[in-house]
């Protein structure tokens, strides 16, 4: 996974983020005037520079409506979204300060993903909410290969005409849609993504579809090929598809002195949420 160098959470864990914070400004690179070029003279250098131009606008509008989709799509939210955001802020908040003990049967110095995940359960649990680790898991086909993900999931009865809401908490959401080869126009619509997402399951399929488009149309464009696991129906299963739930043990007072916390280090497993500062975390927004 790519280094996260993300300011975002130092902010949201400030209570600074607004939507400001993520959004920028458009960069059209393609669309240019005649007077740019020089063509050689006659009439097939026209046409060439008329279909270079259309292409270029096409390309640009299409970048521009999946950034207003995105941007529409993360900013709606619920009640109960941001009452479980701010208590993942907490969460975070709390393993920032006194850092992660690693309790698998081979310990990581400063703890890892599957422990991270296992204590802010905890700490939402503690707080009054229903959440598991859930893990989905699927078979193979003809289109996609077989795989599995563990997240965070929220069950919501609190209103009983709406029935079971069911809210992903994915503490590494913009990591799972970065490509290292992708082109300008897809990384800055990657940079728009939360490093954290907080949300309905509808809106992730939301996102999904437009991150997946975007994802498909930037492979067409470097006539790349585009991996199963990019594709759409790969992307679902993650979140979307059949999952399992399992609970998290407490964590006892004993078990944290067996496991005393190291001095906070930097290292690949804990980047994306701590940073690369020394003792400075980086922020990363939650959406």
């Amino acid at each position: 996974m790519d280094r996260q160098n993300s300011n975002d959470i130092m902010k949201f864990l400030d209570g600074m983020a607004s939507s400001d914070d993520v959004l920028f400004g458009f960069l059209d690179e393609g669309n240019h005037s005649p007077e740019d070029y020089n063509f050689a003279a006659g009439d097939e250098s026209e046409v060439d520079n008329e279909t270079t131009d259309c292409n270029s606008e096409e390309n640009r509008k299409f970048w521009q409506e999946q950034e207003q989709l995105l941007q529409a799509t993360l900013y709606r939210t619920s009640s109960i979204e941001t009452k479980i955001r701010q208590a993942t802020k907490e969460a975070l908040k709390v393993v920032r300060s006194k850092g992660l003990v690693c309790v698998c049967r081979r310990p990581v110095t400063d703890g890892c993903r599957s422990c991270l995940r296992g204590e802010v359960s905890r700490r939402l649990r503690e707080a009054g909410y229903d959440c598991a680790i859930s893990k989905s898991k699927w078979r193979s086909s003809h289109e996609i290969p077989a795989g599995e993900h563990e997240y965070l999931e929220v069950v919501d009865k609190s209103v009983s005409k709406k029935g079971e809401i069911r809210v992903v908490v994915e503490l590494c959401f913009r990591a799972e849609f970065e490509m290292a080869r992708g082109s300008d126009e897809y990384k800055r619509l990657i940079e728009i993504l939360p490093e954290v997402y907080v949300g309905k399951t509808e809106r992730l399929k939301s996102l999904i579809k437009i991150l997946c488009t975007a994802a498909k149309k930037c492979m067409k464009d470097k006539k790349m090929h585009m991996g199963p696991w990019r594709k759409h129906k790969y992307m679902q299963a993650k979140w979307l598809g059949t999952s399992e739930r399992k609970s998290v043990s407490p964590v006892s007072e004993t078990e944290e002195d067996m496991f005393p916390v190291a001095k906070q280090r930097v290292s690949m497993l804990n980047n994306g949420l701590f940073g690369a500062g020394m003792g400075r975390p980086t922020a990363v927004a939650v959406v």
